[in-house]
C-alpha cells in the first residue's frame, strides 16, 4: 500500500457538517471525518463493522438506543448492523474504521 498523505485527499461531505477524507484497501475503508460543534448525523446502519476513534472533541454517539459519549483516546466498536446516530457535542476530529470496505463511500 503507498504511502497517503491524509490532508491532501479530497474531502466528501458524509452529511451536513460532517467532512470525510477516504480511504479504500481491500478489506478496510478509513473516514477521516472532521465534524462542527453541533452538528448531527441520523439514525441509521449498515452491514459493516465500524470502529469510532475519537482523535479530538467530544461526541454524543447513540446506537441501539443507547447513548455514550466518546472523548479523545477512547473508541467504540459498532457491530454490523446496529442502529446508531450522533451529535457532536464540540468540534471533533475521529476516524472511522470500516469493514468490509464501504463500495458507497467510494
Amino acid at each position: 500500500m503507498p504511502l497517503i498523505q491524509v490532508d491532501r485527499l479530497p474531502v466528501r461531505e458524509i452529511f451536513p457538517g460532517l467532512r470525510a477524507r477516504l480511504i479504500h484497501s481491500e478489506r478496510v475503508s478509513h473516514s477521516w471525518v472532521e465534524i462542527d460543534a453541533g452538528a448531527t448525523f441520523p439514525e441509521h446502519q449498515h452491514p459493516h463493522e465500524q470502529i469510532v476513534s475519537m482523535i479530538a472533541g467530544e461526541l454524543e454517539l447513540v446506537v441501539d438506543g443507547v447513548a455514550h459519549r466518546l472523548a479523545p483516546g477512547q473508541v467504540f466498536v459498532i457491530p454490523p448492523e446496529a442502529r446508531h446516530s450522533g451529535r457532536a457535542l464540540t468540534a471533533c476530529r475521529v476516524l472511522d474504521a470500516f469493514a468490509p470496505i464501504r463500495e458507497d463511500y467510494k
